[in-house]
């Protein structure tokens, strides 16, 4: 299976396990050869999260853990992607409401991001800012998804 869910809470507006991983699968580049977890947490497991690995003391909405492969795998059978997806499912609802935006279009906005970031995509500086979101919008225009920066220039993950 080359998309993992697993679900720490349930809360309304998460998109359901089929619809999680169509998004996943729209951004990998070859989805028959890779594996990626999503995982959906609440805000305590959020904040511990993002305050362990980034050192940022706060439920963040997306973070994007690469994997790596088990030793003695051979080159061929390695997967192209691995690794972990941590969504804040409060953070998330939180700001799609902010933003004003169908609360599935930012789930599906944030997976693609995620799985961008476990592809080796980045956001910190110019010019992979404006390359990565561009391969956002395509591959949401590709979900019937609406351009997600129209009207946040800065974006929102």
């Amino acid at each position: 299976m080359p998309v993992e869910i697993q679900r720490q809470l349930e809360l309304d507006g998460i998109p359901d396990d089929q619809s999680l991983s169509r998004y996943a699968e729209a951004a990998i580049d070859d989805p028959g050869r890779s594996e990626v977890c999503i995982r959906i947490v609440d805000e305590a497991e959020g904040r511990a999260l993002n305050l362990q690995w980034r050192g940022k003391d706060y439920a963040t909405n997306v973070l994007s853990f690469p994997g790596s492969v088990p030793p003695g795998v051979p080159p061929d059978e390695m997967p192209e992607l691995m690794g972990d997806i941590v969504l804040c499912a409060p953070v998330v609802a939180r700001e799609a409401q902010a933003q004003d935006k169908p609360v599935a279009h930012h789930w599906a906005h944030l997976i693609v991001h995620g799985v961008l970031h476990l592809q080796g995509f980045d956001h910190i500086e110019q010019p992979s800012a404006s390359l990565m979101e561009q391969r956002e919008r395509e591959i949401l225009a590709g979900l019937e998804i609406s351009d997600p920066y129209r009207d946040n220039s800065h974006g929102s993950a």
